[in-house]
């Protein structure tokens, strides 16, 4: 408020320089005690990328001698990097859904990706069919009714996309606001992220931008999964370094899913969000390329080995986390309570999972568990009945039990993973203790009935 030189007249306005003095003073005192009180951190956006079929050893930092990653590389230097990480189910449908619920398939009952074989009807008549329709429908509603991680940050201002591999029908059933699937089997008009374009991403964070608003991307591309169709650059470039065309082609689709990593991370810095984005990292199953056939081998995929349930797992968060390595273990049903504490939002009831950025959390955990199951579902509301293995992980030992019902000559298997990384001796027989209590410890988890 102006004042007239010499100050008010205390005659016509008896006691206003003072009131206007104590007002003044007042207004420095309260300037003053706001800018002592630091703003609120805006919410952190998230972004998951989800590698899809990739051995945990393919990559340039976890030793792989030919294969270049370059972007994922520099990911794992800026990032709390565990290179013990798991998921708890060596197939794509079960292992996105337990990302983005934080819980295992057993809990969600998405065990399986597509529902009961039909006898006499095979390949594209099978999905055709009611009876896929029908339970297809059956297993989106599991999705339906659980808290995603999608669901969960909308209901507190978030927008939210997903690109690439989604089962679970319409983007929407998962809780996402924007989205590309439309409810085709795995993906449909998702999957041309990554390998066609990134635009979309591009465009959704752009309007997260201009309305003011934290999002969440969910990037998962159909790579490097089959079909392996590398530009020629890239395969090229492998040829020479494997007498086998389809490692070769694998090898470069390893490459270009890097490739287009690099094109999501660059465009967080260049719209100047990347030190208030969480970036998670994982791949959703292993794969190991059979050098005669366009397919996986043995021991990968759909297994119940480490070739198929061993991923890297990394968190970057540039305004909170120190990038480092850690040498203990990770899953990823440990994504949704970590973005949850992060953001601030109670985790709902009896998530299995812990806040990643919990170091002492972290330390004190000792063991992992996990479940494979059949491809197609066996009966959709009994998760049990398409078990084929329960696995733990104690330290550097694992245990796997078969569930005779659908692996009836299989033996019960115990390995010590750090000697034995690729599981090719069998020691269950020469240690049975071992064997029986980690047995126990199993079945106080899931007995699997």
């Amino acid at each position: 408020m102006p004042k007239p030189e010499g100050g008010f007249d205390n005659a016509r306005w008896p006691g206003l320089n003072s009131a206007m003095t104590l007002f003044r003073r007042a207004a420095l005192f309260a300037a003053a005690l706001l800018a002592a009180i630091p703003l609120a951190a805006a919410p952190p956006n998230v972004v998951m990328i989800i590698s899809d079929d990739q051995h945990w050893g393919d990559y340039g930092f976890m030793g792989h001698p030919h294969i270049q990653t370059p972007h994922l590389d520099k990911l794992a230097a800026q990032s709390l990097t565990f290179k013990r990480g798991y998921v708890p189910s060596s197939l794509c449908c079960p292992s996105l859904a337990s990302m983005i619920t934080g819980r295992y398939p057993h809990q969600h009952k998405v065990t399986s990706n597509d529902p009961p074989a039909v006898p006499g009807l095979k390949g594209a008549e099978f999905y055709k069919s009611a009876q896929f329709r029908e339970g297809r429908e059956t297993v989106n509603k599991f999705m339906d009714a659980q808290p995603t991680m999608a669901r969960l940050l909308v209901q507190h201002g978030y927008l939210a996309l997903q690109t690439g591999k989604w089962w679970q029908g319409d983007f929407t059933r998962g809780g996402f606001t924007h989205g590309m699937t439309k409810g085709g089997r795995h993906g449909d008009e998702g999957l041309t992220i990554g390998r066609k374009t990134m635009q979309p991403i591009y465009d959704f964070i752009g309007d997260a931008k201009k309305q003011g608003k934290p999002f969440l991307v969910w990037y998962a591309p159909m790579m490097p999964h089959d079909p392996h169709t590398p530009p020629e650059r890239l395969l090229a470039k492998y040829k020479g370094k494997t007498p086998s065309e389809h490692v070769a082609k694998y090898w470069a689709m390893v490459e270009w899913f890097d490739e287009t990593c690099g094109e999501l991370l660059k465009h967080l810095d260049d719209q100047g969000v990347a030190d208030n984005t969480i970036v998670l990292y994982v791949s959703d199953n292993g794969w190991i390329q059979n050098p005669d056939a366009p397919r996986y081998a043995a021991k990968s995929k759909q297994s119940q080995y480490d070739g198929g349930l061993r991923s890297p797992i990394m968190v970057r968060w540039p305004a909170q986390v120190k990038p480092r390595q850690s040498p203990h273990l990770a899953q990823s049903i440990d994504f949704l309570p970590t973005v949850l504490k992060a953001v601030g939002i109670a985790a709902p009831a009896g998530l299995p999972g812990l806040n990643l950025l919990d170091d002492t959390a972290v330390a004190a955990r000792t063991t992992l568990y996990g479940e494979c199951f059949t491809h197609n579902y066996v009966d959709i509301q009994n998760p049990a009945s398409s078990l084929k293995w329960r696995w733990i992980i104690e330290g550097d030992t694992k245990l796997i039990v078969p569930e005779k019902r659908n692996q009836p000559d299989d033996v019960v298997e115990l390995y010590d993973l750090a000697k034995d990384p690729h599981e090719e001796k069998n020691l269950a027989g020469a240690e049975p203790a071992k064997v029986a209590r980690l047995t126990k410890q199993l079945d106080a988890w899931w007995p699997g009935k």
